[in-house]
């Protein structure tokens, strides 16, 4: 496996644990307000293969508790599952975030119990999705059943999470997105972050009090739903 960046140590990507993070360049979506944007092509250089990470993470231990998978879109890749096999021999845990648009993928990882924590966005609300996520047109049924399979599936803790952009989102969004992830045990609203690599202007984050609003809309939706960034 091809790896495009590594962060040695992190306590923020992966939830109560120390983590280092693996950076997997390509992505089927196209954010305009991607953070890793570099990565969306899968262009970028590559740091190191499977094996120099395994060598890496073998001299962590005791000191990493897990690796978090980031993008580009993890599930993109067919050697992933493997990757993250060997992984979970040395013992460590692991967490992946996804944009949810590789449902049987997801689905092969639950199975064979090879993510403990999984991290999906919900870009928006369904009328809104494609335009957020830079498509002209998207299959949301792939979505959808993404969030069906890790709402039902049981397997491995979970959160959604969304993006809040100014002006990207308002209150049809969340009026919207509730319902779509209706049982779902975490949702977090996590306000924009402006980088260099966001490659275009004109993006902000909501205001403390709107973010509030905005989670009211989904609290009777999911048993919890939190701020991030704010």
């Amino acid at each position: 496996m091809k790896i495009h960046g590594l962060q040695k140590l992190t306590l923020l990507d992966y939830p109560e644990h120390t983590a280092c993070t693996v950076f997997l360049a390509g992505c089927d979506l196209d954010c305009p307000f991607c953070h890793n944007s570099e990565l969306i092509g899968g262009g970028a250089p590559v740091l190191m293969e499977e094996n120099e990470l395994l060598a890496f993470l073998r001299k962590r231990k005791g000191i990493l508790d897990g690796v978090a998978f980031t993008g580009g879109e993890p599930l993109l890749r067919p050697d992933l599952p493997d990757v993250m096999a060997a992984i979970r021999e040395e013992g460590f845990q692991i967490k992946l975030d996804t944009n949810g648009y590789h449902p049987e993928a997801l689905a092969q990882v639950l199975e064979k119990g090879l993510a403990d924590y999984i991290a999906m966005d919900i870009k928006n609300s369904p009328e809104k999705y494609a335009e957020t996520a830079g498509m002209e047109t998207m299959d949301l049924g792939r979505i959808r059943e993404s969030i069906r399979i890790l709402i039902e599936g049981g397997r491995s803790d979970y959160e959604f999470r969304t993006t809040v952009i100014d002006p990207l989102h308002d209150e049809e969004s969340f009026r919207a997105i509730g319902p779509m992830i209706k049982g779902a045990k975490k949702y977090f609203l996590q306000a924009f972050e402006d980088r260099d690599t966001v490659r275009f202007a004109g993006f902000s984050a909501p205001s403390k009090e709107k973010m509030e609003g905005y989670a009211e809309l989904v609290r009777p939706y999911v048993q919890s739903v939190r701020l991030r960034g704010i």
